[in-house]
């Protein structure tokens, strides 16, 4: 299994890029918001990746961080989901977007990417939404970075091989679920409170924990 790639952009495509990893070419697909961010050919670069084998295919999809790669692989577990759906998803929402909308139960967020009907979306939400919490405690993790191991090309072991990093919002809301599900929240619970107050409270932690709580508390 191939789980990470360190080397050089050759070519980014319509969906995908080309990586020289020590002279051997690996065609990576990626959303069209991974491909955005990634360097310009000929400069390091260093993907978590996902191989997809089939009999007759073999295909390589790589992420910035190991939300974005984790997100895809709960994604296309659900029925009707392939990779070029999971693709699209992430392209339109990103980790962090995919995150909410699950926790949320919003489908209709799910729906807004290219190619996924109302039933898919809503597929996508019910069978997705306990997993959500679990997938944004993760959101604290650094990117992968092209560090010096026997892996990485001599090129990618300079400081602007490092990818571009998670979204500092992703720790905080991290941050904020922790803290909630250790004051006695369920994590469900707790997840569908930081998705909805992230919205208000930025990426602020002790005021995203504030903001939930105001969620949380009873009403009337």
């Amino acid at each position: 299994m191939i789980g990470k790639l360190s080397g050089r952009i050759d070519y980014i495509g319509e969906d995908h890029a080309l990586i020289d990893v020590r002279g051997v070419g690996y065609l990576v697909y990626c959303s069209e918001r991974t491909l955005r961010a990634l360097p310009r050919a000929g400069e390091p670069v260093a993907l978590y990746t996902e191989l997809l084998v089939r009999e007759d295919l073999l295909q390589l999809f790589g992420f910035t961080s190991l939300v974005e790669k984790e997100w895809h692989r709960l994604l296309i577990s659900v029925q009707g989901v392939g990779a070029k759906a999971s693709m699209a998803i992430l392209g339109a929402l990103g980790p962090d977007g995919v995150s909410r909308a699950i926790a949320l139960g919003d489908w209709g967020a799910v729906k807004a990417a290219k190619g996924i009907g109302p039933k898919t979306a809503q597929r996508v939400v019910n069978e997705l939404k306990d997993k959500a919490p679990a997938v944004m405690a993760m959101g604290a993790a650094t990117a992968p970075s092209a560090g010096h191991d026997d892996d990485v090309i001599e090129a990618a072991q300079a400081p602007a091989a490092a990818p571009a990093q998670p979204a500092p919002g992703g720790a905080a809301q991290s941050e904020a679920l922790s803290a909630l599900t250790n004051l006695g929240y369920a994590p469900g619970e707790a997840a569908s409170a930081v998705a909805q107050a992230a919205g208000e409270a930025g990426e602020d932690t002790a005021a995203l924990i504030r903001a939930a709580l105001r969620l949380l508390a009873p009403k009337g």
